[in-house]
């Protein structure tokens, strides 16, 4: 799990709603007019829907500059019109939002969690997510329930939206967890159907002997787990660990994976096999940098008793930084030879996004890079297309924030506001508590 870094207090939305001119109609209604004998009153003014947005500096989350003093129009929860002020008219009785000083980015969205199984402890994960601007969330193959599945389908008011790999597929794991335990090709490609017929968009596998403890899952079985799902449309994550693992995996045709190399660092090998494969995703998933870290940014939304645990582990962690180092190097080493970054956290904080991407801007990615691979590539592996960055014709999920991102990625933690499918989110202090990894 990462130990969360450092955000400011939640501060007040600052926004300043103008009501705009209203257009008044001129026709009159003669048929009105020579029953009455009378002239009508004037109609209402009609107000629109529609609301202007201006003054920000826009990060849209794709490879275009920034957009300084940008405006853009929200309208029926969708982005409408995006430029720079003075290009984009807002439709008459717009709402106009003053938005000077602030820059908005896309929502973020975490391609990799692993969130609670009930419905109302669901609900309330993905409120917090949204608390702190994630816009979506992909849980990584842990929901067995059938109401982690039904909420795929709802667009609930004030929080992120949710995705599901369903259940993962893994080698005999007894007293850890229980997901498709499988021991041969057969109980491999029906776990396969199983989740297929679920209508899951992503097949997890864990390949993975945790430390010795378990057999791994074999490459016959995941080979016909990756097989069975290519079949039916479907992409395979992995969970590993071991670089020797990764390779067998990219030779098997695997689509993502959950993590990063973690035991060493990467080959020219597994270079060379990689970029064999230009669609093939990684998540990295970093782990705790194990350096101190002030997290004062979390006192508006935890409690203090929590806070201070927490704080009290964010220490030196020479142990930590020896593995955090290895992931970066494979990471930024990655990036360079133009592989498609993605953005998960992997457990269930809800403020671990914004420790992710410092970790990411720590490793090397520059904090555009690091933005775009948590809005734009991430909500491509979730299968939200209409999300992921502020494009006209985009889900209006953005977030505002009081400070540049561009400059130092720990201004995603100073958030204004926060606005999911056009609505803005309401963001009254709430107590968030942290769950471990899966």
């Amino acid at each position: 799990m990462h130990r969360p870094k450092n955000q400011p207090k939640n501060q007040p939305n600052s926004q300043r709603a103008i009501r705009g001119v209203f257009a008044v109609p001129v026709a009159i209604t003669l048929f009105a007019l020579g029953a009455c004998g009378k002239a009508p009153q004037p109609a209402a003014p009609t107000q629109s829907s529609a609301v202007l947005f201006e003054g920000a500096r826009l990060v849209i989350g794709n490879d275009s500059p920034p957009i300084e003093n940008a405006a853009f129009v929200v309208a029926d929860g969708r982005f409408v019109a995006v430029g720079a002020t003075g290009q984009v008219s807002a439709p008459a009785g717009a709402t106009r939002v003053d938005l000077s000083g602030k820059t908005v980015i896309p929502a973020l969205v975490d391609a990799h969690t692993h969130l609670s199984t009930t419905r109302e402890a669901l609900l309330q994960d993905l409120r917090r997510r949204a608390y702190y601007g994630v816009g979506a969330a992909l849980s990584l193959g842990s929901d067995a329930a059938s109401a982690p599945l039904e909420v795929r389908d709802e667009n609930i008011p004030g929080a992120a939206r949710y995705r599901s790999a369903g259940l993962g597929i893994t080698a005999p794991e007894p007293g850890r967890r229980e997901v498709h335990w499988v021991t041969t090709d057969e109980a491999a490609r029906q776990a396969v159907r199983t989740e297929a017929a679920r209508k899951v968009g992503i097949v997890k596998i864990w390949v993975d002997d945790r430390d010795g403890k378990y057999q791994k899952l074999s490459p016959t079985l995941y080979r016909a787990v990756i097989d069975e799902a290519h079949q039916r449309g479907l992409k395979v994550a992995a969970h590993i660990f071991a670089l020797e693992d990764a390779k067998e995996l990219l030779r098997a045709g695997i689509d993502i994976f959950a993590h990063g190399v973690r035991d060493r660092d990467v080959d020219d090998e597994f270079i060379a096999l990689i970029k064999a494969r230009p669609d093939v995703v990684l998540i990295p998933n970093l782990p705790n940098r194990g350096v101190v870290s002030d997290l004062g940014w979390l006192a508006a939304s935890l409690p203090a008793d929590e806070l201070a645990k927490l704080q009290a582990s964010a220490t030196d962690d020479p142990k930590a930084q020896v593995s955090f180092g290895i992931q970066a190097r494979n990471l930024a080493r990655l990036a360079r030879e133009g592989v498609t970054i993605a953005f998960g956290t992997d457990g269930n904080t809800p403020w671990a996004p914004h420790v992710e991407l410092e970790d990411m801007v720590a490793a090397g990615l520059s904090p555009a890079a690091a933005i775009i691979a948590a809005t734009r590539n991430s909500a491509a592996v979730v299968g939200l297309g209409e999300a992921g960055t502020i494009e006209a014709g985009k889900s209006a999920d953005f977030v505002v924030l009081e400070a540049n991102p561009l400059e130092n990625i720990a201004h995603t933690r100073q958030i204004s506001a926060v606005y999911l499918r056009g609505q803005g989110v309401q963001r009254s202090p709430q107590t968030q508590t942290a769950t471990n990894a899966g």
